[in-house]
């Protein structure tokens, strides 16, 4: 692939507990250089974020819902995603209970994300397995709930758990939903060739922090040098 394309399939995060505005700035002057198609943070910055970006209009808002463990009550995940709508979010990040899921609950995990849909109208929904505490029948079973429920992208986590996604991740998720959506990978890629094994595998979007986004560009050749100061805080995302 032309790695001159690959910004356009990272949604570049700051959605740490302790997210500064310097690391925020540098995500905000990376994307502004590099078109990602989309920057999440925490609910806290998202109105100052989509104000800072109102100039790239190649660069979307994202909305983070239910981080990091999805298991808010529907009405508040609804009203959440409302909210950051109305502030001109133009895609969200839904955590699914998962808690519901790992106890078998599946009428209750399927109303949860259909309600947000439902909320947020046409506007694209990814729906966050956190795979870290799943197993692999649980992980299938939560990305064929989250297509049914009207779910444009099956994303694995929300980069706050201990393990990381793997490929192997990746295909449980593709060989069980198809092309019926896309799929987001979060947490743990951290370099291009897990990246291009997950394109391989069917992934179509990444979350990345920015620190790992960067290792990213210089491996794929695009990097400026000196374009944008590195920061102290490490990834989790």
């Amino acid at each position: 692939m032309d790695y001159k394309n690959l910004p356009r399939m990272i949604d570049i995060s700051c959605v740490k507990t302790n997210s500064s505005f310097e690391e925020m700035y540098r995500m905000i002057e990376l994307a502004k250089q590099y078109k990602f198609i989309c920057c999440f943070s925490m609910p806290y910055y998202t109105e100052w974020l989509i104000e800072q970006l109102k100039d790239t209009p190649e660069v979307i808002v994202g909305g983070a819902v239910g981080f990091p463990h999805g298991n808010d009550l529907t009405q508040i995940k609804v009203q959440s995603a409302m909210i950051q709508k109305a502030l001109g979010c133009q895609e969200i990040d839904m955590v699914q209970n998962v808690t519901a899921l790992k106890n078998g609950d599946y009428d209750v995990v399927a109303a949860d994300i259909a309600a947000v849909k439902a909320a947020i109208g046409d506007t694209p929904l990814k729906v966050i397995q956190e795979v870290a505490y799943l197993t692999d029948y649980e992980l299938c079973k939560g990305a064929e709930i989250a297509v049914k429920s009207g779910a444009s992208f099956v994303k694995t986590g929300t980069g706050w758990a201990d393990k990381p996604t793997t490929v192997h991740h990746i295909k449980l998720i593709h060989d069980t939903i198809g092309d019926s959506a896309q799929i987001k990978a979060a947490g743990g890629v951290r370099n291009l060739e897990t990246m291009l094994e997950m394109i391989d595998a069917g992934c179509t979007r990444f979350g990345i922090g920015v620190n790992s986004t960067v290792k990213i560009l210089q491996e794929a050749g695009i990097w400026v040098e000196g374009a944008v100061k590195e920061s102290a805080s490490a990834d989790n995302y």
